[in-house]
């Protein structure tokens, strides 16, 4: 018997290994793709192992964000785990059949050594369980759709994430390209304090207040210093890099001006609750609890089965051989009442499901409603910063001509070139928030993909090709 006890147990190891890579219900075609954009990009690899050496634009860094993030790994092995558990309970339909042997050796006092064994096939074949099978099978493909619709969300997250680190950088670069500038009027409005002071035409006050200015502008220089250096470690995490990686970015949108936002509310809160992930993800779970409820029902059912076997015996030098073929029917009579609970725990889990997407449908609405409102008051926001800074720009160059000539005064000068400065960061806070609201509302109504990336980077492109010296003169 040994040599057929080795051979069945190198025949259960090779069909372990072999039938473990395989994929004969081919489950994987249904799991999403693995999160990442699908569009054209500057990186070769859109998820490389280090930090490319270029300049990354807005669609690099979401698509390193998606690569490298955990949670978007974490997701997708989900969704995997549940395209596993369709396979599961597909292999409910087909046969079963086990192999076995058994062998013994026995000494008694009138006889010293007897041998005995037995090596047999069984088969066994589930023909009807009163939904049971089915009901299990759309359970596990809706907790799929499920996972899926997650993975949707998470991804939808993962890339507002990144949308709002990237600008958060670029608003930090811009900031302290303001603040420099600030600190350079404040200089030349110092110089020209001093030179009016040593010419006898200014009075020492006038030369403490624009120095008192000046060290005010360079202090807040080295703060925006602090936060733009802030804001890049943050920008590296996100993307899954150390915080101290340096990492190069292509100039964002900072003087395109877009186009009046217009858009019907109503329509886009419809079209949310047929794009959002998340209430996907809840109206199949909805679905995955109404399964439940009829597999709880078909599980205290009868079954029927087909069942077949053949053995052979040995006892002491005589052999013998047995088959069986029939159908065997499972009537379960009681069980102490535990189908009883199973249903009423299913059916209260539907409940759940089904209060859970109902909140989650009213909060698609707020959210929709709450990034439109924020996008018009941002687009409208953007348009006055723009003639804001014009004006205050305008203001501090006859401010400080006029005290040049000699008939204004250093507090003139001081007060428009404030002003200029909180007209800098007015409009740099705007154009943050236009970029990060329209993703926003992206986000709201599930439309946040690659399309969006590349509206923003046309006007990025654009507010590089508008950059010009300003015709603006005192």
């Amino acid at each position: 018997m040994r040599p057929v006890f080795f051979a069945l147990l190198l025949l259960s190891s090779f069909q372990s290994n072999a039938w473990a890579s395989s994929d004969p219900f081919d489950t994987l075609s249904l799991v999403p793709p693995k999160p990442m954009l699908h569009a054209q990009s500057a990186i070769d690899d859109p998820c490389p192992e280090a930090m490319p050496d270029v300049a990354l634009d807005l669609l690099d860094v979401v698509n390193l964000a998606l690569c490298n993030n955990p949670q978007t790994r974490e997701v997708w092995a989900n969704s995997r785990v549940y395209a596993a558990q369709i396979g599961v309970n597909k292999a409910e339909y087909l046969p079963s059949a086990n192999l076995n042997a058994s062998g013994s050796r026995s000494k008694t006092d009138s006889n010293p050594s007897v041998d005995q064994s037995r090596i047999g096939l069984t088969f066994s074949y589930l023909l009807y369980d009163f939904g049971l099978r089915a009901a299990n099978l759309e359970g596990a493909t809706q907790m799929l759709v499920a996972a899926s619709a997650t993975q949707d969300s998470t991804v939808q997250a993962i890339f507002f994430a990144a949308v709002q680190a990237y600008y958060q950088e670029q608003a930090a670069i811009a900031a302290l390209d303001a603040a420099l500038e600030s600190e350079r009027a404040a200089k030349e409005s110092f110089a020209a304090a001093e030179a009016r002071y040593i010419a006898g035409s200014a009075t020492p006050a006038d030369k403490l207040q624009a120095q008192t200015a000046f060290s005010q502008a360079t202090l807040n220089r080295i703060t925006v210093a602090g936060n733009l250096r802030n804001a890049q470690g943050s920008l590296a995490n996100m993307i899954g890099m150390d915080a101290n990686q340096k990492i190069s970015l292509v100039p964002a949108n900072t003087a395109a001006m877009p186009d009046e936002f217009e858009g019907d509310v109503d329509a886009l809160i419809k079209e949310a609750r047929q794009r959002r992930p998340d209430l996907q993800s809840a109206a199949a779970q909805v679905k995955a609890a109404q399964a439940s409820i009829e597999a709880a029902r078909a599980a205290g059912s009868p079954t029927i089965s087909l069942a077949a076997s053949a053995d052979k015996y040995k006892f002491s030098g005589s052999s013998s051989r047995g088959s069986s073929i029939g159908i065997n029917l499972n009537v379960p009579i009681f069980s102490g009442f535990a189908p009883t609970y199973r249903i009423r725990a299913a059916e209260a889990q539907l409940d759940t499901r089904s209060a859970q997407y109902d909140k989650l449908r009213l909060q698609v609405a707020l959210d929709v409603w709450t990034a439109y409102q924020e996008l018009t008051t941002a687009t409208q926001s953007l348009r006055t910063t723009a003639d804001l800074l014009d004006s205050a720009d305008l203001s501090a160059r006859v401010a400080l001509g006029r005290y040049k000539a000699g008939v204004g005064s250093i507090l003139d000068v001081l007060n428009a070139q404030s002003t200029l400065a909180s007209a800098r960061q007015q409009r740099i806070q705007s154009t943050l928030n236009w970029n990060i609201n329209r993703a926003g509302l992206a986000q709201a109504v599930g439309s946040l993909d690659a399309g969006l990336l590349q509206t923003l980077s046309d006007l990025s492109n654009q507010a590089i090709e508008d950059k010009s010296p300003k015709k603006n003169q005192p």
